[in-house]
């Protein structure tokens, strides 16, 4: 979900490369405070199965089978930091956005898939938490979820967003009668409504991995 225009490649010139690399590669990112290493990638040749192959007194070559040529197999080293990679994700997804009526809305627009909560229920108001409730304990089952019922339903969406958490679920005055609920897209803002039957596989579409 990185923004590909905060990504790049980097060769390391000669007097950068450690000894035993051929060459190697950073996929660098824009951080707020300038582009650094995200992922190494580095060629290291048969360096490490040669040190193995010289003190252990092991062949270790490979042999082809098609041309039955034998060498030692190259090493290549993907190397990436956690810590890099979460701060990347983080910088890359947040966002402060001026709306129409001025106010700003702080929003951590994750890939759904790495989405810490990937669903709130809210009720609309306190008279509607007995479902709202037992709406959250099914789909607590087979997401991670929020409950929230403090406050307005436009500041429990801000609080949402101000997490990442994809979709907003609310429980509102209709749900008793059309057994539907709406639907908030954190990003687009966009509201749906949708059978509460169908809910599961909604949220397992919006947030898997494609």
């Amino acid at each position: 979900g990185i923004n590909k225009e905060n990504l790049r490649y980097r060769d390391h010139d000669q007097k950068e490369l450690s000894f035993y690399s051929k060459a190697t590669t950073d996929i660098e990112y824009l951080y707020p405070f300038g582009w650094g290493e995200l992922w190494g990638i580095a060629d290291r040749t048969d360096y490490d199965l040669g040190r193995h192959q010289e003190y252990s007194k092991k062949n270790l070559e490979y042999l082809d089978p098609d041309t039955h040529e034998k060498y030692l197999p190259y090493v290549i080293e993907p190397s990436v930091g956690a810590d890099r990679l979460f701060l990347s994700v983080l910088a890359d997804a947040f966002e402060e956005q001026k709306l129409e009526n001025g106010d700003v809305r702080k929003v951590m627009h994750f890939h759904p898939a790495l989405a810490p909560v990937k669903v709130a229920v809210l009720p609309l108001t306190k008279k509607q938490s007995d479902e709202a409730m037992e709406l959250y304990n099914d789909l607590v089952k087979d997401f991670y979820c929020e409950y929230d019922q403090a406050g307005q339903i436009g500041k429990r969406y801000r609080r949402q967003d101000a997490i990442g958490t994809p979709l907003c679920v609310t429980v509102d005055f209709d749900t008793a009668e059309d057994h539907s609920v709406t639907v908030r897209d954190r990003d687009t803002m966009e509201q749906i409504r949708l059978p509460i039957d169908q809910l599961k596989a909604y949220i397992a579409d919006k947030t898997r991995f494609n």
